[in-house]
């Protein structure tokens, strides 16, 4: 199946403008990270979250006065999807379950004729939040490296250089983005858990197939085309690859938007941050992993020249 059976589009032409697209995005969210910074849940701050629901409406203000006549006052308090559904969360820390307890207990007082359940409830120590945040910084951190070894040793130098530049770049936009929506519709609820980090950790898995894919056409036209400047042998790989991109991006791109607006408060996270990382993977390895090989080519060639 093939969306465009022949196309001669001339991408590399537009890479500079691209380049510039790319800076003022990542400026953007770079100045939202220093601004706001980011929003981490509980996995990584440590101490008390529980999801509740209620059989009707409450009001955020009715439920912090609940906590604090719990002397929990400093709780984080926001509603999950409805007025009917409130996340609260507190980084005191309390030996086994009370802090939940005395959660409960407050809202129990409070709403004597609204009954709700506990939908989860999540207790995370100070100690295991800090691990959780060093090791998933070791996480991308490492298959970032990995990634550049395999595209080096697999095809050449520069193009893992090409790679590595690409996955930094969706890495940086995708955070970036998360921060600046964040702030903007609080009702997301895009928070930093454990499910964002392995929703980065497969978006960079996503880009560099996509990257894969061209470089291994470029080493294919290579072999057939051996006189084709490389900024031309570039542009036909990447058209020649467009239609498959299309098909594969796009379905996935379905079923993340279905995920998002269907799968519930608890994934939203996760979809949005993989709609963003699904985008810019596709367009970064056009513009950002194959332009480094073609900037890499002419900086070497005029180089040569100047010696010569």
């Amino acid at each position: 199946m093939r969306f465009f059976k022949k196309t001669s589009i001339d991408f590399m032409s537009l890479r500079n403008k691209m380049y510039i697209v790319s800076a003022i995005v990542i400026a953007a969210g770079i100045a939202s990270l220093v601004m706001k910074g980011l929003d981490f849940g509980i996995d990584f701050l440590g101490g008390t979250e529980l999801i509740v629901e209620f059989e009707n409406e409450v009001s955020i203000s009715d439920v912090r006065t609940s906590m604090e006549r719990s002397g929990l006052g400093q709780a984080e308090i926001k509603t999950f999807g409805s007025n009917r559904d409130i996340l609260l969360r507190t980084e005191e820390q309390g030996a086994g379950t009370s802090i939940g307890e005395r959660i409960r207990a407050g809202l129990t007082e409070q709403f004597p004729d609204n009954q709700f359940s506990v939908l989860k409830e999540d207790k995370i120590g100070p100690k295991i939040g800090a691990e959780l945040r060093r090791d998933s910084l070791y996480a991308v951190i490492f298959s970032l490296i990995a990634i550049l070894l395999y595209v080096a040793i697999r095809f050449h130098f520069v193009s893992g250089l090409g790679a590595l530049a690409a996955l930094f770049h969706d890495v940086l936009i995708t955070l970036g983005l998360l921060s600046i929506c964040d702030g903007l519709f609080p009702q997301l609820n895009l928070e930093i858990t454990q499910n964002i980090v392995a929703a980065f950790l497969t978006l960079v898995g996503l880009s560099v197939n996509d990257t894969v894919v061209i470089f291994d056409r470029i080493r294919e036209n290579e072999r057939n085309f051996k006189t084709m400047p490389l900024i031309d042998l570039i542009n036909k790989s990447v058209n020649e690859t467009l239609s498959r991109t299309i098909i594969t991006s796009g379905t996935i791109f379905i079923v993340l938007a279905v995920l998002f607006v269907l799968g519930g408060e608890v994934n939203r996270g996760f979809a949005f941050t993989l709609l963003i990382g699904i985008i810019t993977g596709t367009y970064s390895s056009i513009y950002i992993a194959s332009a480094v090989v073609v900037e890499w080519n002419d900086r070497t060639n005029k180089k040569g020249r100047k010696k010569a």
